[in-house]
């Protein structure tokens, strides 16, 4: 069998997605399984053991290849890329127009997609074979999870403990992770200020606070992570710090990956690195305002997340930019309890039963 995964980007949506790969390749171990990925976005899925081909795509240059005409020569390579394989399933994690005309365009003799409720674009539906039902208040995870059970009748994991994240690092990331350590130390918080949306950030100011009593309650130097564009935030952050007990660092995403594995704590809000820092298995603080814990943040019930409980507005929020913006107010001491009790809980985890995935099926 071949098959097609459609998951185009973001970093945190490939993260989400990973899973889903490795659910298949071990439930039909000798399917021969290619993903379709932005080429901004690709860096983590390249040389995974578990994927047969990884086709890297322009959408942008190719739709406008498609619609107009133009400097056809990108476009028409990219098509032959994605229909170099006779397809019989694809696989639309994406739930847009362009995921599911991607699908559609690799010629794949059937294409699986959720149901109108769960398509982030309904006008995708029309271009699906078949679409697989998936309860609302899903965590994402188990929403993958439930397409693959769905439209290849196998076995996918049902609790947290047995979830799998392949990323495949090569020494080149561990060197780029070991010397980020050298500047601070073996004990060391990551903290990462960035976010996708203005919306989802948190106070550079509190997070240089937050440094400083890292340092001062549990002997923990930082690193500040950041990522393209996010230079003068790092730097915002390091400047509000009064002990200094931090670096600033920019990473490879895998770099980061193999630097997270080491990391004694992370905190952060709904970005990319966060997402990352769950699939290393990295203790994590989570810091939601206009997005939910609940269905993006991590899967394990070790992990925190600090979070206005006390508005209303959260609720199907989503908003890149807002004239009331008060979800990410939050004080830091609240912040330094999380990430007190998580530091607990990954020294003494008691025993208990793995609480099931939401909605996965029996």
């Amino acid at each position: 069998m071949q098959i097609l995964i459609v998951k185009l980007g973001s970093i945190g949506d490939i993260v989400h997605t990973l899973h889903a790969l490795a659910a298949i390749r071990h439930g039909l171990p000798h399917a021969e399984i290619s993903w379709v990925v932005e080429r901004r976005a690709s860096e983590l899925l390249r040389d995974n053991p578990f994927l047969d081909r990884l086709i890297e795509v322009d959408t942008k240059a190719l739709r406008r290849g498609l619609m107009s005409g133009e400097t056809l020569r990108a476009p028409r390579q990219q098509l032959r890329w994605l229909r170099a394989s006779t397809f019989d399933i694809a696989l639309d994690f994406q739930g847009l127009l362009k995921s599911a005309s991607i699908a559609r365009l690799s010629g794949a003799r059937r294409v699986f997609g959720f149901s109108r409720a769960g398509l982030r674009e309904p006008a995708s539906r029309v271009l699906l074979s078949k679409s697989i039902s998936i309860p609302k208040h899903t965590h994402i995870i188990a929403k993958n999870l439930g397409l693959v059970k769905g439209a290849l009748e196998i076995p996918v994991p049902k609790t947290a403990g047995d979830l799998e994240f392949p990323v495949a690092v090569n020494s080149e990331h561990n060197l780029e992770a070991d010397r980020a350590i050298d500047q601070i130390g073996s004990r060391f918080a990551i903290l990462n200020p960035g976010g996708g949306w203005p919306t989802k950030l948190w106070n550079a100011e509190r997070f240089g606070r937050l440094a400083d009593e890292l340092w001062a309650h549990y002997g923990l130097r930082s690193l500040i992570n950041y990522g393209p564009g996010e230079a003068d935030l790092a730097e915002a952050v390091r400047q509000s710090s009064r002990t200094q007990q931090m670096r600033t660092v920019q990473l490879s995403l895998k770099g980061f990956y193999a630097l997270a594995k080491q990391a004694q704590i992370y905190i952060g809000g709904d970005t990319g690195p966060t997402h990352i820092a769950i699939a290393a298995g990295t203790p994590v603080v989570g810091l939601f305002g206009p997005t939910e814990w609940w269905r993006n943040g991590s899967p394990r019930m070790e992990d925190l997340c600090v979070e206005r409980t006390d508005i209303d507005c959260r609720i199907d929020c989503h908003r890149r930019a807002c004239s009331n913006w008060i979800c990410m107010d939050i004080p830091v001491e609240r912040v330094l309890e999380a990430v007190g009790e998580r530091l607990r809980r990954a020294n003494e985890i008691p025993e208990r039963v793995e609480e099931p995935l939401v909605s996965v099926g029996s």
